[in-house]
């Protein structure tokens, strides 16, 4: 696999190889020992998947505390626009976000550490998406920030009059108003 780094340390693409031929394509999709050695030491513990339509949005979510989650997110159908926006305070990338085309074709994952948002928009007309989890959910740890806060600047390549929302979604505060945020020298993975 090829690790692609991005704006953001720890925040990486991963681009494995994919081996085609006349009967389709084989590819490698997780191998902890790999991810170990070349992006940093995982323990997934949940995998998930979801299905959406065009314009469905789902974000920016994260767990609190000791329920933080990394995340290890793909496109099995469709096209996503998949986006990490750093939530530690004191970071020297606090606020910003890295977003990233995961589709069925470019087989790419995303790795989200601990510490961030995350969320993602559908592009095509139907997706399928998957993401493994290093920390189990917890409804009482649930954590979110407007995917549509101005100081964030996404632009998640949807007409805002398209976007589709959780009744839960259309109501986060902005990063600014945010009552819980990541402490940037804290180490999330101890």
């Amino acid at each position: 696999m090829e690790v692609i780094k991005t704006t953001i340390d720890g925040v990486v693409i991963i681009q494995p190889r994919v081996f085609k031929d006349d009967r389709g394509y084989f590819f490698e999709s997780w191998n902890e020992r790999d991810f170990d050695t070349q992006v940093r030491p995982v323990h997934f513990v949940q995998d998930n998947q979801s299905k959406s339509s065009y314009g469905v949005l789902r974000g920016l979510h994260f767990q609190k505390g000791e329920h933080a989650q990394s995340k290890l997110v793909r496109v099995v159908k469709g096209v996503v626009l998949d986006v990490a926006v750093d939530i530690r305070k004191g970071s020297p990338t606090f606020g910003q976000h890295v977003a990233v085309e995961l589709t069925e074709d470019n087989f790419r994952q995303f790795f989200i550490p601990r510490g961030f948002a995350h969320g993602f928009s559908v592009l095509s007309e139907e997706a399928v998406f998957q993401y493994k989890c290093d920390n189990l959910y917890c409804k009482e740890s649930e954590g979110a920030i407007a995917w549509d806060d101005p100081a964030l600047a996404i632009d998640w390549r949807i007409p805002a009059d398209k976007v589709i929302l959780s009744e839960k979604d259309a109501h986060h505060p902005c990063l600014n108003d945010s009552t819980y945020l990541f402490d940037y020298s804290v180490d999330l993975y101890k």
